[in-house]
């Protein structure tokens, strides 16, 4: 037995799908979400503090942050929204506004068509399939629930967000390996960024770089195997 872990975005979703659709989704009703769960969004709030601190300082963000005005925080959000920030607190947020779209069918994600047939060829096999992505695991889960391909959950054994680490920090996938509890060598991390799979790579897991439609173009050599899809793996 093997395990294979996925990256989400330029994996086994196209980019366009996350950066127009659910970004704009939840950028639009960041405010609304934080005026009316306030009161449950002190952990939330505590870490966007802290965030902020740094930003302010370095003069990226140069409003102040008003940990007691959600319009406030709101306009912090959506400024981490613009910037692709790998924020814990905003991907909490953000998973939580899509929840209720999805829920509201005005959300389906998408995914790659050959994306069904991998995941069900390698269970028949065996493997343990699971999800590390940026994004937090309430949001890796509905990606996969409410998908144009169906429900998809029942194939995905495990999912890890940021909070096992960044993806770009080799400490990251030595944790992920013990908590899959499989030798680093038997797992195959799948990714479209290069600095996730050297981290990877770095940690004794094999990987694969994931060349999609809308993907940043490969730039140079790389030394990671390539693929267009993952009817390409075995």
């Amino acid at each position: 037995m093997e395990a294979i872990l996925l990256d989400i975005e330029g994996t086994t979703t196209p980019i366009d799908f996350v950066h127009q659709t659910l970004f704009p989704f939840a950028r639009q009703r960041m405010k609304e979400f934080v005026e009316e769960n306030f009161s449950s969004l002190t952990d939330e709030i505590k870490s966007l503090k802290i965030e902020h601190e740094k930003d302010y300082a370095g003069g990226f963000y140069v409003k102040k942050f008003d940990e007691t005005a959600p319009a406030s925080i709101a306009n912090y959000l959506k400024f981490l929204i613009d910037e692709d920030r790998k924020s814990t607190a905003l991907k909490s947020m953000q998973g939580k506004i899509w929840q209720a779209g999805y829920e509201a069918v005005e959300l389906k994600s998408k995914i790659f068509a050959d994306v069904p047939r991998a995941l069900a060829r390698w269970r028949e096999q065996g493997k343990m399939i699971a999800i590390y992505s940026s994004g937090s695991i309430l949001a890796q889960k509905l990606i996969f629930r409410y998908s144009n391909c169906g429900d998809l959950t029942a194939f995905i054994a495990d999912y890890f967000d940021t909070n096992v680490g960044g993806k770009k920090e080799t400490e990251s996938y030595r944790k992920i390996a013990a908590a899959l509890n499989f030798p680093a060598a038997e797992i195959t991390f799948v990714s479209d960024v290069a600095a996730e799979l050297d981290a990877a790579k770095s940690a004794g897991l094999r990987t694969v770089l994931s060349i999609r439609e809308g993907n940043a173009p490969l730039v140079g050599q790389t030394m990671h195997l390539t693929i267009k899809s993952f009817d390409e793996m075995e």
